[in-house]
């Protein structure tokens, strides 16, 4: 059977990583978020009410290139962010905080809801959560130049937004890894671990989520 996995979180938090990882154990197909590839996010990094809009619609054009890729992929895939973060955290952000105005805003949310009535839902969003300090530090490390103008305020708006959708959302099961607290890139324990827990979802068991005590030691 086809199963369909979003891994979500903030900037900085670990998706692509745990994407790579995952897809790799579970032989599924990877999809990824092509930041790097939008002609608009270094110039919105550096203007968000110039340029928050149409970043906000390339990433729509591209989620839903992928959401028919992945669609039309025989096998079971594993998607690095999903289309309801775009919507419900960055785009719903960006509007709450003045840098989208209120008739684009509308215009992106029409075509947002029309593209929900016929994409495909997914089995399970791992949600990875990660403090602004440990998101501030993964930024520094991967040293990508458009990402060197993002704001501590705005990576910590966004995780309150995230926690927020986190606690309403209700489409498919949700497993909360706090990224915080594990090295799922060089402790294989870690990868073991969640590995479990996605399997454990996937097969309908109760809602797990990870404890920080679960990743004490090495």
């Amino acid at each position: 059977m086809k199963r369909f996995i979003t891994v979500a979180g903030n900037i900085g938090a670990g998706k692509s990583s745990l994407v790579r990882r995952l897809s790799h154990r579970l032989r599924w197909q990877p999809f990824y978020e092509p930041e790097s590839n939008n002609p608009y996010l270094a110039d919105f990094y550096q203007d968000m009410s110039a340029w928050g809009f149409h970043s906000q619609v390339y990433f729509l054009a591209h989620r839903l290139r992928v959401y028919r890729e992945l669609s039309d992929c025989p096998d079971s895939v594993i998607l690095d962010r999903s289309l309801y973060e775009d919507a419900e955290i960055f785009a719903r952000n960006l509007y709450q905080r003045g840098f989208i105005q209120r008739r684009d805003h509308e215009t992106y949310e029409a075509l947002y809801l029309s593209l929900l009535s016929f994409l495909p839902t997914p089995d399970l969003v791992v949600y990875l959560r990660a403090s602004v300090d440990t998101l501030a530090e993964r930024i520094r490390q991967r040293a990508r130049d458009y990402e060197r103008a993002i704001d501590m305020d705005y990576l910590a708006q966004l995780n309150q937004a995230y926690e927020e959708w986190v606690s309403n959302f209700s489409v498919c099961p949700v497993l909360i890894v706090p990224a915080d607290n594990l090295d799922f890139v060089s402790q294989p324990r870690h990868m073991d671990l969640i590995l479990t827990k996605v399997q454990e979802k996937l097969s309908g068991k109760d809602e797990v989520v990870f404890l920080p005590d679960e990743f004490s030691g090495g």
